[in-house]
C-alpha cells in the first residue's frame, strides 16, 4: 500500500481546494478592513470617518485600476520584452497553440525577455487581452514537454482570472493602508491642534486599540495577500496539469529552475519587486521561504505534481 506522502491526488481537487482557500483569504482581508473601519468610526465622528472612507476608496480604486487596464504594457516595458518571432521561437508558438486548443482559451500574445534564468509570466486583464512572456533562458534550457508545462501554468493564470483576483486584493490592501494612514494623521493633527477632549479611560483604551490596528492591519493584510499569491500558484500548477494531462512536464521544468545557478551578473538583471508575483518562479531566488514569500517552495510544488 503506498505511503500517505505519495498517495495520488486529483488535479480537480487541488484546483478546487486552492480556489476556496484563496476566496477565504480574501474574506480575511475584507474582515481586517471592516474591523479597522468599525473601530475608527467609534473613535472619530461618524461623518468624518465617512469622508475618510470615501477618499480611501476612490484613491485606491483609481490608482489600481489605471495599473490594471495597462498591466500588460507596464509589465512588458519594465522587463524590456520584445514580441516573439514565429520563425525564431517556433517551439514557443507551438506550445501556446497546443495549450490554447486544449484549454479553449484564445491564443495569447507572446513576448520574450533577455535573461539567462528559466522564468515566464502572464499578464492581461482577461483572456482576450492576455500576454505571456518567456525568458531567453527558458527557451534555451527547456525541452518540448517542459516548455508546454510552463506554458500551461501561465495560461492557467489567465483561465483562473488571477490578475483580476490579485487586483481585488491590492485594492483592499490599498484601502486598508490609506484608511490607517489617514486615521493616524487625524489623531496627530487633532492632538497638535488641541482638538476634541478625549478624557475617560474607555476612550483612551479605544484609541490605543485603534492605533494598534492601524499599524498592524496593513501588515497583516499584506501577509495574507502573499498567502493568496502562493495558493494561486498551486492552483495554476494543478490547472496546467488539467490542460496537458502530463504533470511531469511542469515538474521537470521546476526541477531545472531549482537546480540552475544564477551568476552575479544575472542577479543584477532583476525585475521590480511588484513584478515578482507574476513569474512562475520568484526571480529574486530567496533561499528562505516563509510568510513574506510570493511563491510556495519549489520542492513542495514538485512533490504535489509528482502525486498527480
Amino acid at each position: 500500500m503506498p505511503s500517505q506522502e505519495f498517495k495520488h491526488i486529483s488535479f480537480h481537487d487541488q484546483i478546487q481546494r486552492n480556489k476556496i482557500k484563496s476566496f477565504l483569504l480574501i474574506v480575511v482581508i475584507f474582515a481586517f478592513f471592516l474591523i479597522l473601519g468599525y473601530v475608527i468610526a467609534l473613535i472619530l465622528d461618524p461623518g468624518y470617518f465617512f469622508i475618510i472612507l470615501i477618499f480611501a476608496t476612490i484613491f485606491s480604486l483609481i490608482y489600481v485600476l489605471v495599473g490594471y487596464y495597462n498591466s500588460d504594457k507596464i509589465a512588458l516595458a519594465s522587463v524590456k520584452a520584445k514580441p516573439a518571432s514565429r520563425t525564431e521561437h517556433r517551439m514557443l508558438y507551438h506550445a501556446a497553440e497546443g495549450i490554447s486548443i486544449a484549454s479553449g482559451l484564445p491564443m495569447p500574445k507572446l513576448y520574450v525577455m533577455e535573461a539567462e534564468e528559466i522564468n515566464a509570466f502572464a499578464t492581461g486583464r482577461n483572456p482576450q487581452k492576455s500576454v505571456i512572456c518567456f525568458t531567453t533562458g527558458a527557451l534555451k534550457k527547456l525541452d518540448k514537454q517542459e516548455l508546454e508545462g510552463v506554458m500551461a501554468h501561465e495560461m492557467s493564470h489567465i483561465a483562473n482570472y488571477d490578475i483580476r483576483f490579485m487586483t481585488l486584493t491590492v485594492v483592499l490592501i490599498g484601502m486598508i493602508s490609506i484608511l490607517a494612514q489617514l486615521f493616524l494623521r487625524s489623531l496627530w493633527f487633532s492632538s497638535m491642534s488641541g482638538g476634541r477632549n478625549r478624557d475617560g479611560r474607555a476612550q483612551l483604551i479605544l484609541i490605543l486599540i485603534g492605533v494598534l490596528l492601524a499599524i498592524l492591519a496593513p501588515i497583516a493584510a499584506q501577509l495574507v495577500s502573499f498567502a493568496i499569491s502562493r495558493k494561486r500558484e498551486y492552483a495554476a500548477d494543478a490547472t496546467g496539469v488539467k490542460f496537458t494531462r502530463y504533470p511531469a512536464g511542469l515538474a521537470n521544468a521546476l526541477k531545472k529552475i531549482k537546480n540552475e545557478s544564477v551568476s552575479e551578473k544575472e542577479k543584477k538583471h532583476r525585475v521590480s519587486k511588484a513584478m515578482a508575483p507574476l513569474f512562475i518562479s520568484d526571480p529574486f531566488k530567496k533561499k528562505v521561504q516563509g510568510l513574506f514569500s510570493t511563491h510556495p517552495p519549489i520542492d513542495s510544488r514538485i512533490k504535489q505534481l509528482e502525486r498527480m
